[in-house]
Order: structure tokens, then C-alpha cells, then sequence
């Protein structure tokens, strides 16, 4: 117990699930036709985080090679399943909740579900 690796874990379920209430927030947000649920600037944000951690493996404007996951048609009511994906990692994908914060991933959301534009 006292390399860290519990302190560790904890730390990373107390930012899913931060993160996850977070983006379930934004979600019933997007549910209101009235309120537009990303900014332009969070979009942009996630579009950089995109570039520099996602590109690689699921492709230049999410048109990626046929093994990778279609972000484009990830489901727009998961959220906290998008989150949990990134931060923990999934089938091939590495986790990567080390590397991006939640605030980031949280953008990075908004990036998938704003779509590129051509």
C-alpha cells in the first residue's frame, strides 16, 4: 500500500467521476434547444487536444483507418462512457487520464460531438 498506486487509482476514479458529472451537466444542457451546450472555444480546445493525442490512431478530422473507433458516430448521449474511455483506456486504446485532464477531455467532447468541419 504504500507505493501509491491506491492514492493513484483513487485520484483517477475521483476525476472520472467529476468528469463525468460534469459532462452530464452539459449533456441535460444540450438537451434545451435553447442553450448551445460547447463554446467555440472549448470546440477549438478539444480540437487541439484531438490533434496532439487522437490523430494518430483515429485519424486527420476523425476519418480514420477502419480499426479505430468512428468517433463520429460515438453515441451523443454517453458522455461519462467517452470519459471513462479516455481516461481508462479501452480494448487496444491506452488509458490516458495521466496525460489529459479532465477539463481537456471534457473538450476533447466537445470536439467529437461538435464534428469537423470539411
Amino acid at each position: 500500500m504504500g507505493d501509491g498506486s491506491g492514492e493513484s487509482q483513487i485520484r483517477k476514479l475521483s476525476h472520472v467521476c467529476a468528469l463525468g458529472l460534469v459532462l452530464a451537466c452539459a449533456s441535460a444542457v444540450a438537451q434545451d434547444p435553447g442553450v448551445k451546450p460547447f463554446t467555440p472555444e472549448q470546440i477549438k480546445k478539444g480540437a487541439a487536444v484531438y490533434a496532439s493525442h487522437c490523430e494518430s490512431c483515429h485519424g486527420v478530422r476523425m476519418i480514420g483507418p477502419p480499426w479505430a473507433i468512428d468517433l463520429k458516430t460515438f453515441p451523443r448521449d454517453k458522455p461519462a462512457r467517452f470519459a471513462e474511455a479516455v481516461t481508462n483506456g479501452l480494448r487496444t486504446m491506452p488509458p490516458w487520464g495521466d496525460l489529459i485532464k479532465p477539463d481537456e477531455i471534457e473538450a476533447l467532447w466537445a470536439y467529437v460531438m461538435a464534428g469537423e468541419r470539411k
